[in-house]
């Protein structure tokens, strides 16, 4: 069983399928119509198609690094092989798009079995850090935990009251602080209030400011040391919300809050909003971090954990129904 072949009969076993379908449905029409158009004029594995599948990759927004790295595999590949057909180079293509992603070896979410498990939301303003705290509020409460949220994004005009009105429709607590207060001190009484009612997860939604960088580390230096002096291991999770729609600059961005504050994952929202998937094995093969959500709609249960098999099935099923069907 081929490596497509064995993607689709994986795929279609996962009870997202369709969402995922839907959700990719914009990175799937641009991925796969520019690399079926490489079809058209085919001869072979030479440097014209290698030139032109890395213009695919580019504008798929895998970057320059990450780009070269695939056309070098898939050019060594096929090498060895000897593939000779175009539907050949496609099967091997998305094989070296999950052999990247899984060069590295994905962290475990860090569930706190002694107390409430601290997650802290990091990102740029505009992001969506706000709403995916939300979304992620109720994927947990589906699983039937109980959830507080912090808003400790007190530097944005309006973000105190946004999240709280999200944890009025959810029903769930929302400590929150003054605006222009001292982020650290809500997520101070946001770590007692979690323990003295027992609360599982407790979710930080913080500031995103990146103007001053040195501001920034500090600010996120001081949360990690308050939370972990208030709960042990704390914060157990730290994730980027970025904004699929961005491109390279959310790589830039996961570049410098890496630096920061030690990510342990990525949450990618608007995902269903763009053509660029590619971002997704761009920030695993630049930086080791893997997605963990994706948002594939507006509703509040659009966010669904990433599934690679069903990303690389998105993005490639025009190129598996053009394989079937030849």
């Amino acid at each position: 069983m081929g490596f497509f072949s064995k993607l689709k009969d994986t795929f279609s076993k996962k009870e997202d399928k369709d969402r995922y379908l839907t959700g990719l449905s914009k990175s799937k029409k641009t991925f796969s119509d520019r690399l079926r158009k490489l079809s058209l004029s085919f001869t072979g594995v030479n440097e014209e198609f290698l030139e032109e599948l890395m213009v695919v990759l580019l504008e798929a927004d895998l970057g320059i690094h990450t780009a070269q790295k695939v056309v070098d595999e898939v050019e060594n590949r096929a090498m060895d092989r000897r593939l000779k057909t175009i539907d050949e180079i496609y099967e091997c293509l998305i094989e070296v798009l999950s052999d990247i992603y899984n060069e590295t070896e994905e962290k475990e979410f860090q569930f706190n079995e002694s107390g409430p498990t601290v997650i802290l939301m990091v990102g740029v303003n505009g992001s969506g850090k706000t709403t995916t705290t939300a979304k992620l509020s109720q994927y947990f409460m589906n699983q039937g935990k109980t959830v507080a949220v912090a808003a400790a994004d007190t530097f944005r005009a309006g973000a105190i009251d946004q999240l709280a009105e999200w944890a009025s429709r959810l029903n769930i607590p929302c400590i929150k602080g003054k605006e222009n207060s001292d982020p650290s001190a809500t997520l101070v009484d946001a770590c007692r209030y979690a323990k003295e009612h027992q609360i599982d997860v407790l979710i930080g939604d913080t500031a995103g400011r990146l103007q001053n960088k040195v501001n920034l580390m500090n600010e996120l230096a001081k949360m990690k040391r308050v939370v972990a002096r208030e709960i042990e291991g704390a914060p157990h999770e730290v994730w980027l919300v970025l904004d699929a729609t961005t491109g390279q600059n959310g790589l830039s961005q996961a570049e410098i809050f890496n630096e920061v504050c030690d990510l342990t994952g990525v949450i990618l929202t608007k995902l269903d909003g763009t053509a660029k998937g590619g971002i997704v094995i761009a920030i695993k093969d630049r930086l080791g971090l893997g997605v963990k959500f994706v948002g594939l709609g507006e509703r509040v249960d659009d966010l669904r954990e990433f599934d690679l098999t069903s990303y690389l099935y998105g993005l490639s099923e025009g190129l598996i129904e053009h394989e079937e069907n030849e």
